[in-house]
């Protein structure tokens, strides 16, 4: 039995995918530089491959291997152009460069929705849209990764878009949610039409699976997400009524959020460090359109659909966290 290499697998993503598939008695080769979190890894049977794909060396012998999932990734709505690129472009070639090494058949690669997100109102996008410039250094690269994947078809590659994950180990979307619901009133614009779709971990991991799985499907690109378009109001609310916080609004208008975002962004570039904005232009208009994908494509050639209903998931994210 051939295994199935997973880069990041010390991350969020990466460590649920790996998880999984040690428990359905896959062999796996996890691949990351948080060497405790790999040596949990190893008790639970993967092989561990402490590796940092930007700066480290290949192996030169390496067991053979029938996927490749690239989970690793610089994401974060700010930051240095160069470590993005580092992270996302030249991360994705070298983790090409160890799934020829070991032989891979499938290479699936997890990108992200925001090479779509446009400061305007889009429902139920489709992945063949044509995609805006960029938001930021983040939709940038992994677009930039996207094309790399394609441009490799010996590979036989899957790309999945998954939005807004979520879930018990999340450290990102909810707990920086949370965290901005504690120290400030969040911004109410547009009068409150903003909505996303989110997506619970399991379904992501269910997703990724499907792509290892599916053989030659017509498409390469999948959106992936819970299917549920929810009000950013409701989700905040939700979360913070789980987290004990009382939720505060603030109504803004939009023009003017943006406009002191931009400037803001343009004053932390310039000092030292680079220091993140508390909000940025992307993070604020997240709070005031309405983006939402489309996910008939991976139902209908993957086999897959989403099984976690938002409300279910934050039952499960918190009472996880309570025990």
């Amino acid at each position: 039995m051939t295994a199935t290499i997973v880069t990041g697998a010390t991350g969020f993503l990466g460590g649920a995918v790996t998880r999984r598939l040690l428990a359905a008695g896959e062999p796996v080769i996890a691949v990351g530089r948080n060497r405790k979190k790999l040596a949990d890894l190893a008790k639970l049977g993967a092989t561990p491959l402490e590796l940092d794909l930007v700066h480290g060396e290949i192996p030169q012998t390496l067991p053979s291997a029938s996927h490749l999932v690239h989970c690793a990734a610089l994401s974060s709505p700010w930051g240095a152009r160069c470590a993005f690129e580092a992270a996302n472009v030249h991360g994705t070639q070298r983790a090409m460069d160890l799934a020829r090494a070991a032989g891979v058949g499938r290479f699936v690669h997890i990108s992200s929705p925001s090479v779509y997100f446009r400061f305007a109102d889009q429902e139920e996008i489709p992945e063949d849209t044509i995609l805006p410039p960029p938001v930021n250094a983040y939709a940038a690269t992994k677009a930039a990764s996207e094309t790399l994947v394609l441009a490799e078809p010996s590979l036989d590659p899957v790309i999945l878009r998954p939005r807004g994950l979520y879930g018990p180990g999340d450290t990102a979307l909810l707990p920086r949610l949370l965290r901005a619901a504690r120290q400030r009133p969040l911004p109410l614009m547009r009068g409150g039409n903003a909505a996303t779709d989110l997506t619970y971990i399991d379904d992501v991991v269910n997703a990724v699976l499907a792509a290892m799985d599916a053989l030659s499907p017509a498409a390469r690109v999948f959106n992936i997400s819970g299917g549920q378009a929810l009000s950013i109001r409701s989700v905040a609310e939700q979360a913070a009524a789980k987290a004990g916080i009382e939720v505060r609004w603030r109504s803004l208008p939009w023009s003017a959020v943006q406009a002191v975002t931009r400037l803001n962004e343009a004053l932390h570039a310039a000092l030292p460090g680079r220091p993140e904005p508390a909000v940025t232009a992307y993070s604020a208009g997240l709070f005031a359109f309405r983006q939402t994908l489309d996910i008939s494509r991976a139902c209908d050639q993957l086999g897959w659909q989403p099984r976690i209903t938002f409300e279910d998931g934050l039952e499960r994210t918190f009472a996880e966290q309570d025990a």
